[in-house]
């Protein structure tokens, strides 16, 4: 597999950073491309539109969820725990990407929201096979959100708890003891 070329994922980069911090609304091709430190005929050579460096960043967003799953999938402590534990924002790539991709869709974009859609599906049905029924996946996916979004707030100085260390691993357990689906 041959990875894309540099100054293409530089505009990437760019265009997800201006997501990210500014909204869809300032995430312009012009201002991308300044961003990028690329002419914008150079940004138009990688992505011919603007529709065209969306569905590029929908793609990256797709490739990360799938290293996502295949780790989450081979984790030792299994897929419930290790969606748990990394859904409390770290601000690496998948977290980015994802942010990127949702404020493409609160700016309308159903491609974007159909990723995201997705997205969560594919994080559902890696954690379904350790949960007895329905309602334990939904309890795990709705614990994720939450911590998700404590996480969010509390990287912004508003207050949420966000529970890390021995909080963490005891909230991890009593979610793997109330929705698995072996007795122990």
């Amino acid at each position: 597999m041959s990875r894309p070329p540099r100054a293409r994922e530089l505009v990437l980069d760019a265009f997800e950073e201006i997501l990210v911090s500014e909204g869809e609304r300032a995430a312009t091709l012009d201002a991308t491309a300044r961003a990028a430190g690329v002419s914008k005929g150079g940004l138009l050579y990688h992505f011919g539109s603007k529709d065209d460096l969306e569905t590029g960043l929908i793609e990256r967003l797709r490739e990360r969820v799938a290293a996502d799953i295949a780790a989450m999938t081979s984790a030792p402590d299994g897929p419930v725990s290790y969606y748990l534990r990394t859904s409390v924002t770290d601000g690496g790539d998948l977290d980015r990407a994802l942010v990127a991709v949702a404020r493409l869709a609160q700016g309308g974009s159903t491609s974007a929201a159909t990723v995201l859609r997705e997205v969560r599906q594919s994080w559902e049905d890696a954690v379904r096979p350790q949960l007895r029924d329905q309602a334990a996946v939904d309890l795990v996916m709705l614990v994720g959100d939450g911590l998700y979004y404590n996480s969010v707030l509390d990287g912004g100085g508003l207050p949420g708890p966000t529970p890390s260390g021995a909080d963490l691993d005891a909230l991890v357990d009593l979610v793997l003891r109330a929705t698995s689906s072996t007795t122990e």
